[in-house]
């Protein structure tokens, strides 16, 4: 399933080149991914309680085109690849013209409350995490 977020780019985002900071686009990838589990009913804060954690362990970021002030962007995630503790999210950053701006491979692991890699518990595995077959 693709699930698409959108925002606007607000002016603390900019860095001194006047487009949106390298750095800034992780934060869009992370508010885009926790919108995506929202989206298909994951319930990351009953994750949470119950005694895990959803880490990244890798990000494979390309930089295309920047994004400016007042820019809408779109971004699409998508689950590309699930295990049995691990995962990994296909993003991607748009404008509203279809400019890409970035593309994101993004790998996680489930961990329990020690940091130790631990099975997705089988209450949290939504049908949507299991990528779709190409």
């Amino acid at each position: 399933m693709k699930h698409i977020t959108e925002l606007i780019v607000r002016p603390y985002e900019l860095d001194s080149y006047n487009h949106v900071n390298n750095a800034v686009y992780q934060n869009y990838l992370e508010y885009a991914r926790m919108d995506y589990l929202h989206a298909i009913g994951f319930r990351y804060s009953d994750f949470i309680n119950a005694g895990f954690f959803l880490y990244v362990t890798h990000v494979d970021i390309h930089y295309k085109a920047s994004a400016r002030l007042d820019d809408k962007l779109f971004i699409e995630s998508e689950s590309i690849k699930l295990k049995i503790v691990q995962g990994e999210f296909k993003q991607i950053i748009r404008k509203e013209d279809g400019t890409v701006c970035v593309e994101a491979n993004v790998a996680w692991a489930s961990v329990n409350k020690e940091g130790r890699p631990s099975k997705i518990p089988d209450e949290f595995m939504v049908k949507e995490l299991i990528p779709e077959s190409k």
